[in-house]
């Protein structure tokens, strides 16, 4: 039986293509982001309601429909800017990730939005990543995109690059 040995150290990973766990986790993180800006919006328009309308205030009445298209605009627009502005979500820098190309470069703005799309219609995406052998999931395949250990941000070199 071969024993597994535990990471330390973060330079060890540093570059390397992030596992499921990792991704799974930084997507939960940026869940709950997007839960709380969807709330925080609500709450913001029952307190304006409150405010120019008066007595009775209350929530906006979104139905299942309206919330579910708030949400994924939400969403949409917090991966979409994350991913082509800094790279990397709230999930991912908590859990040391970053999103780039294949090559290793920055993803665009096109393929930031179009990567966001693709991870909110097919969210089971992320369940090829133990198959993968660059540990890809579909939208990865797809975008040409890689989800790699970052935890310097860019100001530190890889010691490992990203493999194509």
């Amino acid at each position: 039986m071969t024993s597994v040995a535990r990471v330390h150290d973060p330079t060890v990973v540093q570059g390397r293509p992030a596992g499921i766990v990792s991704r799974v986790i930084a997507t939960a993180v940026d869940v709950l982001v997007v839960l709380a800006v969807v709330a925080a919006f609500e709450l913001g328009w029952a307190a304006v309601s409150h405010l120019l309308l008066g007595p009775p205030g209350g929530f906006p009445d979104l139905g299942l429909g309206g919330g579910a298209i708030l949400g994924s605009a939400v969403a949409l627009v917090y991966l979409a800017g994350s991913w082509g502005t800094a790279g990397r979500t709230v999930g991912d820098h908590l859990m040391g990730l970053r999103v780039t190309r294949g090559s290793g470069a920055r993803l665009g703005p096109a393929a930031a939005v179009l990567r966001a799309l693709l991870c909110l219609a097919f969210p089971l995406g992320l369940l090829w990543i133990p198959v993968s052998r660059r540990r890809a999931s579909v939208q990865d395949l797809v975008v040409d995109s890689a989800v790699v250990h970052d935890w310097y941000g860019r100001s530190r070199p890889s010691a490992h690059p990203p493999r194509a």
